[in-house]
């Protein structure tokens, strides 16, 4: 099987939907913007650091969503896909999709974003839902977000892991498939190291530097903000 693999923020979208979602909800009086932008700017200088705890974060992302009923969050989710992704979704990004679909490659996509965020933002760009590997949230016994995380966070070494259990389900191991693997991250490391063809999308400054030094190719799908 040959399989496109892509991460999400800053590789298929030029923004960072964990952070967008911080905006909306800031818009919408969910959140305290001086507050949640400060913390915000703290978490996102751990995940560049590589020290992210991803439990901390997930309890301060999924606050927002908990504090409401999963109808008022997922009308709320729909509003934010409509004024804050749809502008983001880029035709370059379509058009890579659209080739890898074309070449008979299975997309899917593996993102550290939260599995309520993330989901439906893949399902926009083409990812079947059973495609998306995402940082699953724990759910209480109503069946809502918790602030807990459910398994390994998808993040780093995460991301090898929880790629390995998708394959183990569809009676794959990693000889049997051939990887392309799309990210802008350093973070990212250790899945591309895994990966036959790893691709430096959009790369950050180590990574560039890193598959500059190994040879990876580098894609500059688009400019990023």
């Amino acid at each position: 099987m040959n399989i496109a693999l892509f991460d999400l923020d800053h590789t298929l979208l030029p923004i960072d939907s964990d952070f967008t979602w911080a905006l909306f909800t800031n818009s919408i009086g969910w959140t305290d913007a001086d507050e949640s932008l400060k913390q915000n700017d703290i978490f996102y200088q751990q995940y560049v650091d590589g020290v992210l705890d991803m439990n901390e974060y997930v309890r301060f992302v999924t606050r927002a969503i908990r504090a409401h009923t999963p109808e008022e969050a997922r009308a709320a989710h729909n509003r934010y896909l409509a004024e804050f992704i749809e502008p983001q979704v880029r035709a370059e990004a379509l058009d890579l999709l659209r080739s890898h679909q074309q070449a008979g490659d299975t997309l899917v996509l593996i993102t550290a974003t939260n599995r309520f965020i993330a989901g439906p933002i893949g399902e926009r760009l083409g990812f079947a839902d059973e495609n998306i590997i995402a940082t699953e949230l724990e759910l209480d016994d109503t069946g809502w977000i918790t602030g807990n995380i459910d398994g390994v966070a998808n993040l780093r070494e995460g991301k090898v892991h929880n790629l390995q259990q998708w394959l183990a389900a569809r009676g794959l191991d990693w000889e049997k498939v051939h990887i392309t693997f799309y990210s802008d991250s350093y973070n990212d490391v250790p899945l591309m190291e895994k990966s036959a063809v790893p691709v430096a999308t959009n790369p950050d400054e180590r990574l560039r530097a890193l598959a500059q030094e190994r040879g990876w190719r580098i894609l500059d799908l688009f400019p990023t903000e």
